[in-house]
């Protein structure tokens, strides 16, 4: 019984968007597999890890039977990338094995019953539905995705605020040190909204977005969210907890105001790094009237100084900071200038960018 006659990557392609979520390890062993459906001229490979369902279809012509089977999902994707682009891949389903042929080459997978095959529901009850493009979506997450904090105790961290109020969607993601806030104009009313995304969930969403102007269509409700995108359906359960209030962390009354040329403090930041100490991470800004010199040493007595040209009349400052937390949002937000203020040595600073006018970046001082 032939499943499906198709070139390579049309059944590579939804394959590998699907299975970025699968862990390697499981308890449950139908976990590590994929549900490969063909319904018509529709293939669709189903991937779960109980949090997180992603669905790809692919069409495929002439149009086959109605079938369905699990398989090994590392495995098919290994060996259909180990093939020649363009070749003729068939699979069979043959006494409860999937068959894999192309040209000469011969696979017997072992398969495991697709109703065993565990699926999440889609989004019920008070339901908060829009659309976007995905090019938006994706640059908005990226604004935000690497402040997320990873397997934190407390794990409301670990995954990013979506709010939806007042015709904006903004995206919040905090790891207790630094919080990085990004929001856009919705052009629909929606009933307020706010869940915890999970971080691998966001992960799999920047990894799977197009920077096109197509639509993700977003369903909120109070325990899962959806999007649907091209030919991939993604389902995921929320972070069931309290975020910390952002709006509190976010200074408005900071006076002392830094402006310069982004690259320059990048690669000044860069150079200063490399004698940090290697565990805090630190760097002093020592701020003057129209300078600001970057000071690192580690516990070798080794030291960095750097000292750039600056727009600043402010009071005189020492604070220190974690030269990661400057450098991932340099890295991940574009623009030629940078704006930091400043209350005192030990306060937060707040930086944003004139490209980005709803985008705000708070990071903590440390003591060094």
């Amino acid at each position: 019984m032939v499943l499906v006659k198709a070139k390579r990557d049309e059944i590579l392609g939804p394959l590998s968007a699907v299975s970025g979520i699968i862990e390697r390890r499981h308890t449950l062993p139908i976990l590590s597999n994929v549900l490969i459906d063909r319904d018509g001229e529709t293939l669709s490979f189903l991937a779960t890890d109980i949090e997180i369902q992603i669905t790809a279809r692919s069409v495929i012509t002439p149009q086959g039977e109605a079938l369905t089977m699990t398989v090994g999902a590392r495995k098919l994707v290994d060996i259909l990338r180990a093939l020649p682009e363009g070749i003729e891949v068939t699979l069979q389903q043959q006494d409860k094995r999937l068959q894999v042929k192309a040209g000469k080459s011969r696979f017997s997978l072992q398969t495991l019953p697709a109703e065993d095959f565990p699926r999440l529901g889609k989004p019920a009850g008070d339901v908060a539905r829009f659309a976007l493009p995905q090019k938006a979506l994706r640059k908005l997450l990226g604004l935000v995705q690497y402040a997320m904090a990873q397997q934190d105790i407390r794990y409301y961290l670990n995954g990013l605020l979506m709010v939806v109020e007042e015709r904006q969607l903004k995206l919040v993601a905090t790891d207790g040190h630094r919080l990085a806030y990004a929001a856009m104009a919705l052009e629909t009313d929606l009933p307020q909204q706010e869940v915890i995304v999970p971080r691998k969930t966001v992960l799999e969403l920047v990894k799977l977005l197009g920077d096109s102007d197509e639509e993700v269509r977003i369903a909120l409700s109070s325990t899962q969210a959806a999007f649907s995108f091209g030919s991939v359906d993604l389902v995921s359960k929320l972070v069931d907890g309290k975020f910390p209030d952002y709006t509190r962390v976010i200074p408005t009354q900071h006076n002392n105001t830094l402006s310069l040329d982004r690259d320059t403090l990048r690669q000044s930041l860069q150079r200063a790094a490399i004698l940090s100490n290697e565990k805090f991470r630190g760097v002093r800004w020592v701020l003057t009237d129209g300078s600001l010199k970057i000071i690192s040493s580690n516990a070798e007595q080794e030291e960095a100084q750097e000292e750039i040209e600056v727009k600043y009349d402010g009071a005189a400052l020492d604070v220190g900071f974690n030269v990661n937390y400057l450098l991932d949002v340099l890295n991940n937000v574009s623009g030629a200038e940078v704006e930091c203020r400043f209350g005192d040595s030990g306060s937060s600073a707040l930086m944003t960018f004139s490209t980005e006018p709803e985008f705000k970046y708070v990071v903590m001082p440390m003591r060094i």
